[in-house]
């Protein structure tokens, strides 16, 4: 039993080393504007969609492109025996979730107050080699 456990756990580190995660907590952008740039280079090979994210004028796209760098790193971090040029490196997955909320108030006529909120998101990049 304890010997199928250990190749398992082997089988499952094996997996792990092929890919790189890197994580964007609370940004302040809306998730909902940072979404639309995270569809654009989900599943695009790494120097294209850093191409496309230096080309796009949206602010949420230079800080996706900060991230994408620091996933491309970890996977070198991670993988010190593989050439990059030699790999096809994927952007496999960009997951954008909420964070949390500031609340301010704005003025408004009459003595009264409306309720700003200021939204953020938390981003996960995983980078993949397809060889």
């Amino acid at each position: 039993m304890g010997a199928r456990k250990r190749e398992k756990a082997e089988k499952l580190k094996a997996e792990k080393m092929k890919v790189a995660i890197a994580k964007l907590r609370n940004c302040p952008i809306p998730a909902r504007k940072m979404r639309l740039v995270a569809d654009l280079v989900r599943g695009v090979e790494v120097n294209k969609a850093l191409n496309i994210l230096q080309h796009n004028s949206k602010e949420a796209s230079n800080r996706l492109a900060i991230l994408l760098r620091s996933a491309i790193a970890n996977w070198e971090a991670k993988n010190e025996d593989k050439n990059l040029e030699d790999e096809t490196l994927v952007v496999s997955m960009v997951k954008v979730d909420n964070a949390g909320m500031l609340k301010r108030i704005q003025p408004a006529p009459q003595g009264r107050a409306h309720r700003v909120r200021k939204r953020s998101n938390h981003t996960t990049i995983i980078v993949d080699s397809l060889n």
